[in-house]
């Protein structure tokens, strides 16, 4: 049943489709009640939504306004009238639904009729259809779903609830339609007409948020980073590759905190030559400094159950590439964004490592330093500017690499 307070309906009754509106059960102050649009004699049906909403505009006063949630339905769109498809109850043709199998189309369909034959019964008085839901137990079951008539006996009570229904429906159709009366007789043609076009430009404008809404969902997952849903994003340890004088060497990392956690051990980074390697040494080895980060268990599951793909983020590959001769060229050949990130990579390392090689190079070159402040734009190298020659930023640029280079374990 919908979780709606109020709900625009379509009933297929003996004389076709009408459309009303239906309260099914609610509390209040401790009681239980029900309602349909309608006034002191008879439930109201109307031979469409734009008849119905005509209605609701030309008579503030019927057994719905009273409801709690009469004053939020109201200020819905015009095509708040207009059922959804779950919201249309075939009463005249329930017996067809069971002429099949307890299928969950067949069943929960049924289920939804009974529901509010059921209740048009009660609000309306519908004698001999409340009579009929009173005598048949065998009717409650319906509601339980499909998976009630699974078992051994499931298809003979299916059976049994369809011969009730064959013996019985016909009078309770009839019983139902005598509580049902057409509400729209006094409407007038204009003010249905300008209804219903109030109604089609609400349903095109609310068709129109839905597909803005799908693309923009769409949109959402093609940007989402697959990398996101992985193994590695999720114990938040990362693979690294670093390409450095012409070769290139895989590793992990991870952060507790700001502090940088290499695979490896007494500041020696174990490396590998591809992401295969690193992969299937993970499975053999436990004695480095990441198997006591508290994720690692995850790392490990996956590896051991044939499901750890070593892939690297575009924010964990690393390049130092052509930066050594990008120096000695002059500061327009330097891609600044590969020198910060390879910098970071650096000091990563010495970090880790906890020795201060990389900030005792820089402390006995003060010009690198400054170069390097500059180039990646620090506020501390302010009135700095590189000159000529460059030889020697290049020259101390790739020793910064090699000590990077010497804490890898194969190179």
């Amino acid at each position: 049943m919908s979780t709606r307070a109020i709900l625009p309906i379509k009933l297929s009754l003996t004389e076709g489709d009408v459309y009303t509106l239906w309260a099914p059960t609610w509390k209040e102050n401790g009681t239980e009640w029900q309602a349909f649009l309608g006034d002191d004699e008879s439930v109201l049906a109307f031979a469409s939504p734009a008849h119905l909403l005509s209605y609701l505009e030309q008579q503030p006063q019927h057994d719905l306004t009273d409801h709690p949630s009469w004053g939020h339905f109201q200020m819905q769109g015009a095509d708040r009238v207009v059922p959804r498809e779950r919201d249309a109850y075939d009463i005249v043709g329930a017996p067809s639904y069971l002429a099949g199998r307890p299928s969950h189309e067949n069943v929960s369909r049924l289920a939804r009729v009974f529901q509010v034959s059921k209740s048009l019964a009660d609000v309306g008085t519908a004698e001999q259809a409340q009579i009929f839901f009173a005598s048949h137990s065998i009717l409650d079951s319906v509601a339980r779903g499909a998976e009630h008539y699974a078992g051994d006996n499931g298809m003979n009570e299916w059976s049994g609830v369809g011969r009730v229904v064959l013996a019985n429906w016909a009078d309770v159709v009839r019983s139902l339609d005598g509580v049902v009366r057409d509400g729209g007789a006094a409407l007038s043609e204009a003010s249905v007409a300008d209804a219903e076009s109030r109604i089609a430009a609400a349903e095109q404008k609310r068709e129109q948020e839905r597909a803005q809404k799908e693309e923009e969902e769409k949109a959402a997952a093609a940007a989402r980073d697959p990398y996101d849903e992985s193994v590695w994003a999720t114990a938040g340890i990362d693979p690294v590759k670093v390409s450095i004088q012409g070769k290139t060497v895989y590793t992990l990392r991870t952060y507790l905190g700001s502090s940088p956690v290499f695979l490896g051990k007494y500041g020696e980074i174990f490396t590998f030559p591809s992401a295969k390697h690193l992969g299937r040494w993970i499975v053999g080895n436990e004695d480095h400094d990441l198997a006591g980060v508290s994720t690692w268990g995850e790392i490990m599951n996956a590896a051991n159950a044939g499901e750890l793909d070593v892939t690297v983020h575009p924010d964990n590959a690393y390049s130092f590439s052509g930066l050594a001769e990008d120096i000695a060229e002059g500061p327009e050949a330097v891609d600044t964004a590969q020198m910060s990130k390879a910098y970071e990579l650096l000091a990563d390392a010495a970090d880790w490592a906890a020795d201060d090689s990389l900030n005792s190079f820089l402390l006995a070159n003060p010009r690198m330093q400054d170069y390097l402040a500059y180039m990646m734009g620090a506020t501390e190298s302010a009135g700095y500017v590189p000159s000529p020659p460059f030889s020697d930023k290049s020259e101390a640029w790739v020793e910064l690499e090699n000590q990077l280079i010497k804490r890898f374990s194969k190179f």
